[in-house]
């Protein structure tokens, strides 16, 4: 029995500190749209090829996350097209006041990014990958509001 084809790592689950604040900065900044909500604290969003599930965490386990010990996920990423895109988006999010990590810089791989902050303080890179970006995918990132950083900051 041979393996199964794997089609990518297409989902991603995080668990939020505020659930408005964090459904705002992925709607707004990145363009996805809610597919379900099963209640309050579970959203689940898609960009029409990946799926992004935010849990609310209980206040009553709030503190725990809150400890300055490191984290285990170094970051993950958005891929864009070109990398004039990736210039394009830092752009936008340093106007929308979002916490630029590190500066966009070309890697010894010939792939173009930069790293920003969500409101959990997970690193996020906004990457141009000469192979990946090249791939076909299916985008619903509809229209950004200009508004942006008013709702991502409230």
């Amino acid at each position: 029995m041979s393996a199964p084809v794997i089609r990518g790592l297409r989902h991603l689950a995080l668990k939020v500190t505020d659930m408005r604040q964090s459904r705002a900065f992925y709607e707004c900044l990145f363009g996805m749209r809610v597919v379900w909500q099963p209640d309050p604290d579970h959203v689940y969003l898609s960009s029409g090829s990946d799926n992004l599930a935010l849990h609310q965490i209980p206040l009553d386990e709030l503190g725990e996350y809150m400890d300055p010990h490191g984290q285990f996920m170094g970051h993950f990423g958005f891929v864009v097209e070109t990398p004039q895109d990736v210039d394009r988006m830092f752009e936008w999010m340093e106007r929308s006041g979002v916490r630029i990590v590190h500066r966009p810089k070309r890697h010894r791989d010939s792939s173009y990014s930069f790293y920003l902050a969500d409101p959990d303080d997970n690193t996020i890179q906004v990457l141009y990958e000469p192979t990946i970006s090249l791939m076909e995918f299916i985008s619903r990132a509809g229209d950004r509001s200009a508004s942006v950083s008013e709702t991502v900051k409230e």
